[in-house]
């Protein structure tokens, strides 16, 4: 029922994409009297104000484009988009993620921006390549980046402390982690070394990248959960969890590991950005770069800006997707220190907004930064991941039975 759900909906989108982008081509794209008003889709409502600042700001430029933000919360978006669609009713300009890209540039319902980036000379150099590769459907691009995460190593300072331990840096190796783990795990005190968290982007993902593994081909097509350099990493990032190192997955579940990170119960973890307005509360954690295996590595996603296809007023919306990509509205992100903005060089500014804190760490690591799949599959994928690998991470399961399971249900959705 479920695929037969998923078929339908993408034969939906890609009807009312074309039709949308026909009326597109047919509207005009600026009212009679000149004025417009286009309509943003966010989730959000923490970064509002920093919006609201953008849109003072590009208004000041742009005096006869109104923007209305529609606020929806992420757990409703991607739904209330889906019947949007349907009612040829999408917000002119909305927030993109990674794992949804795909979907909506295959079914027509967001605008290539390519070509309009070519013709006005706008810069797609301006943001991490990774970036860019995340947001390109069959070559051409269909998102400006908004903003962007990388995975940080994030250790407790006090923990380190008493037992008389280096703090980690960029020198360290997976060897270096597993022996500091072992030093720095107390049973006695309830104080365990690291947290093998089942979570992909701020977890095993890192660790099967920098193992030379992958998690599916480039061409969208293939899996590789259960690729020996995948299955390798996957039993090296669950042995902490085997040797008691880790929490298990029952007590994570019953206690976050970032609340257990938090209160002194875990000494490192993985774990991304959006944790900064939390964790720099804690005088005692700090943040580097992740420990290296084979090769260096870690996951980067982020956010972009799309147009509707069927928008009545393209020209407006892409002079709004264009300022909302610009480093006037990076710097006005970055100062709220609540995201890293995309735009190169206005990394320096969010840096800057914890001086506590070694963000630079998350700046460093896009260098050889890998970008989360965005194969149409992925959401789905990314379930049976949960579903799956949960019974290896309790030790119900071996890692190569569960990889193998996990392979062969994420090659039937991708050949969907």
């Amino acid at each position: 029922m479920r695929k037969w759900l998923i078929m339908l909906l993408t034969v939906v989108l890609g009807l009312l994409g074309l039709a949308g982008c026909s009326d597109s081509d047919k509207a005009s794209s600026d009212a009679k009297d000149g004025k417009v008003e286009i309509t943003y889709g966010i989730w959000d409502k923490k970064q509002l104000p920093a919006i609201e600042d953008i849109i003072k700001l590009f208004n000041e430029k742009h005096p006869n484009i109104k923007v209305k933000t529609e606020i929806t919360p992420y757990g409703q978006y991607f739904q209330k988009l889906e019947t949007a669609a349907t009612g040829g009713a999408l917000p002119d300009v909305l927030w993109m993620n990674g794992a949804h890209v795909t979907q909506y540039a295959e079914g027509k319902v967001i605008l290539p921006l390519s070509d309009m980036a070519k013709k006005d000379n706008y810069s797609l150099d301006n943001y991490p390549k990774s970036l860019i590769d995340l947001y390109t459907v069959d070559g051409k691009v269909y998102g400006i980046p908004k903003d962007y995460d990388t995975i940080g190593f994030w250790y407790n300072k006090k923990i380190f402390d008493d037992a008389g331990v280096a703090y980690p840096d960029e020198t360290w190796d997976w060897t270096k982690l597993k022996e500091t783990a072992k030093q720095l795990t107390n049973k006695d005190k309830g104080v365990w070394g690291f947290a093998s968290t089942i979570a992909n982007q701020e977890g095993y993902y890192n660790f099967i990248w920098q193992n030379g593994g992958y998690v599916i081909s480039k061409d969208g097509k293939k899996a590789g959960f259960d690729d020996p350099k995948t299955v390798e990493a996957l039993k090296f990032y669950t042995s902490f969890i085997k040797e008691g190192l880790s929490p298990t997955q029952a007590q994570m579940t019953e206690t976050a590991a970032s609340e257990l990170f938090s209160s002194g119960k875990v000494a490192m973890m993985l774990d991304g950005p959006w944790m900064v307005p939390e964790y720099k509360k804690n005088p005692d954690l700090n943040v580097t770069v992740l420990p290296k295996g084979e090769t260096r590595a870690t996951a980067i996603h982020g956010l972009s800006n799309v147009i509707a296809a069927n928008t009545k007023h393209k020209d407006a919306a892409w002079k709004f997707v264009q300022f909302l990509g610009s480093m006037e509205a990076a710097e006005i992100y970055a100062k709220t220190g609540t995201v890293i903005p995309a735009f190169n060089g206005a990394q320096d500014t969010w840096v800057k907004s914890v001086p506590s804190l070694n963000l630079q760490a998350f700046i460093d690591a896009s260098e050889y930064s890998v970008p989360l799949p965005n194969a149409k599959s992925t959401g789905e994928i990314w379930q049976y991941e949960v579903d799956i690998l949960k019974k290896a991470w309790s030790q119900e399961e071996s890692i190569e039975d569960a990889a193998k399971e996990l392979t062969k249900k994420a090659n039937e959705a991708l050949s969907k």
